[in-house]
């Protein structure tokens, strides 16, 4: 099914790039954890350690995204993999002092945001039509797996490897990554010219006003955003787990619903889903994706608590390729990495948030209630965007 996307030799070296770096960070997110708590013996530590690999992608999408629009994509990629392959091999030298570590991984994690906002503008440049939607639902799928992976067994290999060999694994994946795309992928020159290059608040400027003020594009922004609200699950999965009795192994397997679901998502949308239609079940998709977390009112058991949330996982996961898809296709070339990187900066932030509210709302009515009144209010954000979606001519 895929066959059409990686028959084109830019996009199969962009997802081996990308599958390496995953897998590598899914590994160093492990390692980093267990480095810290093995050192420190503190939880708060490590929770943070664990944050600072996820939340400088904030300001480097938002920040540093446009760097992919006044300059060569695959320079920026490959800038930022060689300068994150650098960080990760210092920080796999024994006996860092913790605040140097913290660091490190902010800075890694920093680059992060030009490194996929390059990406996301590069894909439509290197696929296009049918392949492009392909493209996007390998790469969901891939990222997912990884996820998957790390669940299962991020642990176990980090137990084998040691937490420092883990991180110099996770070091020479950036280093192929690099290689990989300068090597296998062909160059392309910047969007925007020396001469045309606006400052950089200027063009975070004009990234918001490009998204804001498009009816269709601020509704897409909108439903990716949803995220906030569907990500409870994954970050109540602990207390719920321990509410139902499930103890570790059920922990494991709540978080792991969402993903699984998710790979079966991209799949359906890109093997069952007529091109033609794609665009017009973003708005069902996004809340349907609400739907299954509303049995966690009735406090379901481990088997039924999964489905639902691979259910979830899976509408989330086609609504949000095809989206995807969608705003790189509607914002001009010259302004995507920036679109894309404020969109990418939005659901993040949506999707911190989103936890750290369940976790306050969890602590007064139970994990159960606040996991379903967050599809209830996916549900109810959603449909305002998914009606002004529809009244755009999208859906």
């Amino acid at each position: 099914m895929f066959r059409a996307a990686l028959g084109v030799r830019d996009f199969r070296r962009l997802w081996l790039a990308e599958a390496l770096s995953q897998a590598g960070d899914q590994l160093a997110r492990v390692a980093l954890a267990v480095l810290v708590f093995q050192r420190t013996d503190s939880a708060l530590l490590t929770a943070l350690t664990y944050a600072l690999s996820f939340v400088p992608t904030l300001v480097g999408g938002a920040l540093l995204g446009g760097l992919a629009d006044r300059y060569p994509r695959r320079l920026v990629m490959v800038g930022c993999d060689l300068a994150r392959a650098v960080l990760v091999g210092v920080m796999a030298a024994p006996g860092l002092d913790l605040p140097v570590l913290y660091v490190l991984v902010a800075l890694m994690t920093l680059l992060g945001g030009p490194f996929r906002a390059a990406q996301q503008a590069l894909l439509p440049e290197v696929l296009d039509g049918e392949r492009y939607v392909q493209g996007l639902a390998l790469r969901g799928m891939t990222i997912q797996s990884a996820q998957l992976a790390g669940f299962a067994g991020g642990g176990a290999l980090v137990a084998a490897l040691t937490p420092y060999w883990a991180l110099a694994l996770d070091a020479g994946t950036f280093l192929v990554s690099g290689l990989v795309i300068t090597f296998g992928v062909g160059p392309r020159p910047a969007p925007v010219t020396a001469a045309d290059r606006p400052g950089f608040g200027a063009a975070i400027g004009d990234g918001v006003r490009l998204l804001w003020r498009a009816p269709g594009l601020r509704a897409l922004a909108v439903l990716s955003w949803l995220a906030g609200f569907y990500v409870v699950p994954e970050g109540l999965a602990a207390p719920y787990a321990g509410l139902i009795g499930a103890g570790t192994i059920g922990i494991g397997l709540f978080m792991a619903g969402d993903p699984a679901g998710s790979v079966l998502g991209a799949y359906a949308l890109a093997r069952w889903v007529p091109e033609r239609l794609r665009p017009k079940v973003i708005g069902p998709l996004a809340l349907l994706t609400g739907l299954p977390l509303l049995v966690f009112a009735l406090r379901p058991g481990l088997v039924v608590g999964v489905l639902a949330l691979g259910l979830s996982g899976a509408a989330a996961q086609a609504y949000q390729t095809q989206a995807t898809a969608s705003l790189a296709r509607a914002v001009p070339d010259a302004g995507r990495a920036q679109a894309m990187g404020l969109v990418v900066t939005g659901l993040v932030t949506a999707q911190g948030l989103g936890v750290l509210a369940a976790g306050a709302l969890a602590g007064l009515v139970g994990a159960d209630l606040a996991i379903a009144l967050a599809g209830a209010a996916g549900i109810g954000v959603g449909i305002p965007a998914a009606l002004a979606w529809r009244r755009a001519g999208y859906g």
